[in-house]
């Protein structure tokens, strides 16, 4: 007597093929809350950004609707990038680069450059739209904004501490490697 696996229906195995397709179609964009990260270390100090265990709302896009929204959001963030560049420059001009105290230069705030000031149509967004890091003060105001009232203080000495870490790299070894003091041997790789 030979042993036979349960078969599972046909009709049940074009259900589960028929759910498993690919569509290249649309664009299903799920969203999700932000939150204190946990989870990467930005390479200024403060806590990182993160967010929410499960999507809060969904969207479906097609390709051509997709298109034009990233193209919005691109040219925003562009818009607020310039901006900032637009008040650095402001306040370096007033401050001879830096070199003598301006109450005018410290009082100065985004509200203070005019969309006027700024060229967005003429610049390609693709050309120029590239991740930017965020500033300390920025991923504070972004979790601020988002509804975290209280912002995990320990991340930000456990961040300091790994990118302090991150600073050393191999042994101590000169000229020989000693395999019983050398720290990259005691961990079973090569000497660095």
């Amino acid at each position: 007597s030979g042993f036979f696996p349960a078969a599972t229906s046909i009709l049940k195995r074009q259900k589960q093929l028929r759910r498993k397709n690919v569509r290249f179609d649309q664009v299903t964009v799920y969203y999700f809350a932000r939150r204190q990260g946990f989870t990467s270390v930005p390479s200024q100090g403060g806590s990182s950004l993160g967010m929410a265990q499960r999507h809060n709302s969904v969207r479906r896009y097609t390709l051509c609707e997709f298109a034009q929204e990233q193209e919005v959001n691109h040219r925003e963030i562009l818009r607020e990038h310039l901006k900032e560049e637009k008040l650095h420059a402001k306040k370096m001009k007033l401050t001879k680069n830096g070199t003598v105290e301006s109450e005018e230069a410290e009082g100065l705030t985004l509200e203070d450059v005019s969309d006027d000031d700024i060229d967005v149509e003429n610049v390609e967004v693709d050309d120029y739209f590239f991740l930017q890091p965020l500033p300390t003060k920025r991923r504070r105001a972004l979790l601020r904004a988002s509804g975290v009232h209280r912002i995990d203080a320990e991340e930000k000495q456990e961040l300091r501490a790994i990118r302090l870490s991150r600073e050393e790299c191999g042994c101590d070894c000169r000229l020989y490697c000693d395999p019983e003091a050398c720290a990259c041997s005691q961990a079973g790789i090569k000497c660095q």
